[in-house]
């Protein structure tokens, strides 16, 4: 071969070799795009009502240290309780939680205020419950002294 086609032989053989990947390239994006898109994902299903939450409660204590037979004043709100629903103070004894005689119904707006005098003294372990629910506030400490 002539020194001058050896250049030009280069040229073409990698013209070539560039054009059939470009093909190659181009068949396989077509190929790609004719596939089918598979299926969409069918939508998570509906919550039922075994699945849903059964409603919570926020609490905030107007005062975290309190003499004996003084007031405190419990606000907070209601999510998944219907208004008028019962709420009741509690408050932790030996492990147990019961009742003391403080309540309040929910209203407009899922909010509530509930005020108590707290005469035992001690740290006391208090929380909201919702009557004949289990749901319940958080746990809130308030020094009786």
């Amino acid at each position: 071969m002539h020194p001058i086609h050896r250049p030009v032989s280069r040229a073409l053989a990698a013209g070539a070799l560039s054009l059939a990947l470009l093909s190659a390239g181009s068949a396989g994006a077509f190929a790609a795009e004719a596939k089918p898109s598979p299926a969409p994902s069918s939508p998570s299903p509906k919550p039922s009502p075994s699945m849903s939450t059964m409603g919570s409660i926020t609490v905030k204590a107007s005062k975290t240290s309190v003499k004996s037979g003084d007031t405190v004043t419990f606000i907070g709100r209601t999510h998944d309780l219907k208004i008028g629903s019962p709420l009741v103070l509690q408050h932790e004894n030996n492990g147990k939680w019961t009742s003391l005689k403080a309540s309040v119904k929910v209203k407009n707006g899922n909010a509530y205020s509930l005020t108590a005098k707290l005469n035992t003294k001690g740290t006391q372990h208090l929380r909201i419950a919702a009557v004949g629910k289990k749901v319940y506030s958080p746990t809130v400490t308030v020094k009786v002294n």
